[in-house]
């Protein structure tokens, strides 16, 4: 069944925790499933912050294929939610002050661990998924099939947050427990952050150019502010 790329998408948007399946040394061949938090990169693959001493990361070094689960169940009914398998391979990214930032919107908690020294940052590379929205709405895509665009430079993604989300703070009332953060921008939606909890706005078409990206963005915020 044809299946629209940009629901996979947004919920790779929505769900700030996954599960990992990596291939286990010992013992040797099975499946080996983590809990972790993620963030979706400029191209919408995972990246994940791991201890070098974890066994899953042991596990991707031997073999970097894995499978990755991410679902969206509000009411905790998982056959009803949306839920996307990713499979492709990961490997490690350096930790550029680009890669930190946009991981730190997203798990700000994180920075202890960055701290540490003993934690690096891994990349999905997408090849395929299969995503399930509910009963009868399931299918297949290509990696590439995700996003056919570039992604949005990181120079003005970063210069949307700051312009928008100093809006929208002001907006709900600076330090409001009830106020929301913007953590995020795509050519597809906006990601928000309110009370711990991952909000995804997604905008009514796709933002291919600058203009139309502000515009929807103008939307998107007037929204969540009103």
């Amino acid at each position: 069944m044809n299946i629209p790329a940009h629901a996979p998408l947004h919920l790779l948007h929505t769900a700030a925790v996954g599960t990992l399946a990596t291939h286990a040394r010992q013992p040797e061949g099975f499946p080996y499933p983590s809990v972790l938090p993620f963030a979706p990169d400029p191209r919408h693959q995972p990246t994940i912050l791991i201890s070098r001493l974890a066994e899953h990361t042991h596990n991707l070094v031997a073999d970097p294929r894995a499978g990755f689960l991410a679902v969206d169940a509000p009411d905790g009914d998982v056959l009803v939610g949306q839920r996307v398998t990713l499979l492709g391979r990961f490997a490690p990214v350096e930790a550029s002050a680009q890669v930190v930032r946009r991981y730190l919107r997203y798990h700000p908690d994180a920075e202890r661990y960055l701290v540490l020294g003993d934690f690096t940052f891994w990349t999905m590379e997408l090849e395929r998924l299969r995503y399930i929205g509910g009963f009868g709405a399931m299918g297949w895509l290509d990696g590439a099939e995700l996003d056919p665009l570039p992604p949005l430079d990181t120079d003005e993604e970063d210069a949307l947050i700051e312009e928008f989300g100093a809006r929208l703070t002001a907006a709900n009332g600076s330090g409001s427990a009830e106020s929301f953060e913007l953590i995020g921008v795509d050519r597809y939606g906006a990601d928000l952050q309110r009370g711990g909890a991952r909000v995804r706005c997604a905008f009514d078409g796709v933002a291919a150019d600058h203009e139309t990206l502000h515009a929807a963005l103008e939307v998107c915020i007037g929204r969540q502010a009103n």
